[in-house]
């Protein structure tokens, strides 16, 4: 059983920080690497479903890396749905796609499609397509940033705005590994707050969360009552549609904290202060696109992964507020860094 530490002395542990601005960071990512390929590629990204923050970020990313690059794109949306995940993946290789990118699913529920892709040569790269970030069975690379790190910036903040005194929901979608791994550290670290309780963990499929949400906040409400203080999540999703629930059931008081990417959606309503979730934990959403783009420019030339993985960064309406309409990644140089790898003389 993992030791409990008392609330107010793991605040203090953790030092009650709160992430950096993202304009005060300096940019830790790669500096070299191969000039841009000759020649237009065609390359597909297959998205698990556009509806989703996250992967419609990170897609925008790339597309706009890949115009520069001069290649030509494809995006297939899943729209949630395995059956159109499948057929949009046997449409990229049917079409000799030269590069096909898991947007948002696990290279493991589509193991034949991802051995035919091999077969044929195609490049596949992922963007949280498996549970960890970096090289991965079947991808030339993952991007993410380490989920570890998102899991414990949510739930430290969680602790922190309770003052060790949380009583926690989390929601999860089983279906993928990132989440799992995510739900079990959080987990982990509300159950070693000694003033916190960990009341359970709520299995809701993402795309069903619109429809569900309703029903499962109000038996929350009545399973916990007025335990349930705070709520943390795998992705901003569960919050587009949880904030008239708890109104309806009068918990105007539960605070909501996302271990997902930074959804538009969220970062909006965060910086508006009208809604209950008080922060997400975004990903640099456009760096990682534009990281998707050097991966894959990288497999092209015949060159090794560039090992990097992007920090995740705490968002709180002080730090909307100090950055104004500017993109959260907005302050990190990454367009100019892959720019000068691609293009050097």
């Amino acid at each position: 059983m993992a030791m409990k530490i008392p609330g107010l002395l793991l605040l203090f542990a953790l030092g009650l920080a709160q992430a950096a601005p993202p304009q005060a960071l300096s940019w830790d990512g790669p500096r070299d690497g191969p000039a841009r390929q000759r020649g237009v590629h065609k390359v597909t990204f297959i998205a698990q479903d556009l509806r989703n923050g996250g992967i419609a970020g990170s897609y925008r990313g790339f597309a706009s890396a890949a115009r520069l690059l001069g290649w030509q794109v494809q995006v297939q949306d899943a729209q949630g749905s395995g059956v159109l995940l499948r057929k949009g993946f046997a449409d990229a290789v049917a079409a000799h796609s030269d590069g096909i990118i898991l947007g948002g699913f696990q290279a493991s529920d589509l193991a034949d499609e991802v051995a035919a892709a091999q077969r044929a040569r195609i490049v596949l790269l992922g963007w949280h397509a498996a549970a960890h970030p970096g090289a991965v069975s079947g991808l030339f690379f993952n991007v993410s940033s380490e989920p570890l790190e998102v899991a414990r910036r949510a739930a430290e903040h969680v602790i922190q705005d309770s003052h060790g005194k949380a009583g926690v929901v989390i929601f999860n979608d089983e279906r993928f590994d990132i989440a799992n791994a995510k739900t079990r550290f959080m987990q982990e670290l509300i159950q070693r707050c000694s003033g916190c309780r960990m009341l359970e963990v709520q299995n809701l499929p993402l795309n069903h969360a619109d429809q569900r949400m309703d029903a499962v906040v109000k038996a929350l409400n009545q399973r916990h009552g007025r335990r349930w203080t705070h709520t943390l999540a795998i992705n901003d999703v569960y919050f587009d549609e949880m904030n008239y629930p708890l109104l309806h059931a009068g918990r105007g008081d539960v605070r909501n904290v996302s271990a997902g990417d930074g959804s538009s959606k969220a970062i909006s309503r965060i910086r508006a202060g009208l809604s209950q979730q008080l922060a997400t934990v975004a990903e640099p959403l456009g760096a990682q696109g534009w990281q998707l783009a050097d991966e894959m420019n990288r497999a092209f030339a015949g060159a090794k992964p560039s090992g990097y993985i992007s920090k995740p960064i705490l968002v709180t309406r002080d730090l909307l507020q100090q950055l104004g309409e500017q993109e959260i990644d907005a302050g990190l140089p990454y367009q100019q860094a892959y720019r000068a790898i691609w293009f050097a003389r």
